[in-house]
Formats: structure tokens, sequence, C-alpha cells
């Protein structure tokens, strides 16, 4: 069995790489998108632009009284599946177009489980659904809508929709040969579809979580206990990354989307890490 590039990031420590890995070659993200959506929606709460409990049938064409509201999909408790309807074994996302989204939203009534509010169930599709209702709140395509409130207040540029290609680090297949990723530019993108640097993953991290930088850590982050933490899969990559209260962060990132050894692997690093710099005063951007 070949050996899993990986790079690993964390505070009091140098950032390493292994088997290949990069720490300025962009890869995808992810799960790990959903901060950027929920921190953007956060962002646009504070500034006014609409509020947590308005209710989604506002910003999109749902049927009436779904009950839904943007609290509800940024805390994966809209009662929506995980996935979207249609989803195939290979490329999974690939035929969840605008199109696609659009119809979804039309029968959205029909595809949720519980009622709003009632459950917490993790889900991709409530994803997709919230960063529609975001640009449309904004009138902003998503990439832009991120730069504007979270990439470019953070300074960070080395996130992306669709890097350039000699910049983009994949897996391999058979023979050595690079995988083809998962296309996710689609709707789906503001929940899983973002590439990025390792560098620029782990100051996203460290100015999100350590120094709040935006203010309270969006309702999109994953809590055990006071850990905070956000993870991440495609057919091409994972990634696990987390804070404490006391200023102890890690990122671990692995060229596979076989996650759970990266699920394992992260919060080991984390528990052994010591409070330190950020990634960016580290000069990790």
């Amino acid at each position: 069995m070949r050996p899993t590039p990986a790079c690993i990031l964390s505070s009091g420590e140098a950032p390493r790489t292994l088997h290949g890995h990069a720490l300025d070659a962009y890869v995808q993200i992810g799960s790990l998108s959903k901060v950027l959506t929920g921190t953007a929606l956060a962002r646009m709460v504070s500034e006014d632009v609409l509020q947590l409990d308005t209710p989604l049938e506002r910003l999109l064409p749902v049927p009436a009284g779904t009950g839904i509201t943007l609290r509800h999909l940024a805390q994966h408790t809209s009662g929506l599946p995980r996935l979207p309807p249609g989803i195939k074994r290979r490329d999974p996302y690939a035929d969840f177009d605008a199109a696609a989204l659009h119809a979804t939203l039309q029968r959205l009534d029909a595809l949720t489980t519980t009622a709003p509010g009632d459950t917490e169930e993790y889900s991709n599709l409530g994803y997709a659904v919230l960063g529609a209702a975001l640009t449309s709140a904004a009138g902003l395509p998503y990439e832009e809508l991120l730069h504007h409130y979270v990439l470019g207040p953070l300074g960070i540029t080395e996130m992306a929709v669709a890097p350039p290609p000699d910049r983009r680090l994949h897996s391999s297949g058979l023979f050595g040969r690079p995988r083809r990723p998962w296309t996710m530019t689609g709707a789906i993108l503001p929940a899983g579809g973002l590439w990025a640097t390792p560098r620029a993953a782990a100051c996203l991290v460290t100015a999100l979580l350590v120094e709040r930088r935006l203010g309270e850590p969006a309702l999109s982050w994953r809590r055990a206990g006071t850990v905070l933490w956000h993870n991440g899969a495609t057919g091409d990559a994972s990634v696990f990354t987390g804070a404490t209260q006391d200023g102890r962060w890690a990122l671990v990132h692995r060229l596979t989307g076989r996650s759970d050894r990266t699920d394992r692997l992260g919060p080991e690093l984390l528990r052994k890490a010591v409070p330190g710099h950020s990634a960016e005063r580290r000069g990790d951007t």
C-alpha cells in the first residue's frame, strides 16, 4: 500500500509535509467550506443584511410554510436530508447544478424528514440551500460573497472555487496517475466545493477560532465540550481541524477520500498541541 501524502500544521511546531504533500499547493477542503459559508452568514447578520431567523421563503422560491430559517440550515436542524436527491456514486455532485437546485427548492417541503428545529441531521443539502440564500440576499456570486465578507477582511487569498490547474494537488490512482477530483463547482459549492492551500486553511482556522478576528465563531463549527472543530472529505482528499479555548489548534490534510484516519489523527494532534502563535504570525501564509 502506498503511503498517503499528508500535511500537518499545529500550534507550537513547524508545519510538516509527508509523502509528496505541499503547503502551498491547492487541495480540496470538502466540508470545511461550510465554515466559510457559516461565517459569511454571521457577518451578514452583523451588518444587518439579514437575520438568523429569516424564513427561507423570503430569499428563495421554496413552498410557503416550511418553517425553515437560516439558523436551522446553519445548525443542521432544518429537517433536510444529508444529501440532495439523485446523487450518484461516481462524481456524486456533478449533476447537482443550478437547475437541479431550483427543482429541489420547489419541492423542499416534501424532502424534510422532521420539523425544523426538532432534530439535528448533518446536511450537505442544507448548506447548499444556505449558500443559495446568502447569494440571493447579497446579490453576489458565492465566491465574491466569501471575498467580501470573509476572505478579504482576513487578508486570505489562497482559497478559490477554481484555482490554477498547475497549482492543484491530487491523490494518485492506478499506476500513479492523478485522480480526477469530484465536480463541486455547482450548487453543492457552499457545502464542500472550495480549494485552499494548507497554509491558507490554517490561517483561516487561527483567525476565526484563536484570534476571533471576525467575532464569535459561526454556527457552522462543530462542538465537543470546549473544542470547536470541523472536518471534510471528497473523493480526493480529507481534512480535520479544530481549536481549544486556550489557543491550541491543529489542521491535518491528507490526499485520500478515506477520512477515518484523518478524523482520528486530527484530534490526536490537537491534544498534543501547545498554545502558540497563529499560522499567519508564524509566516505560514
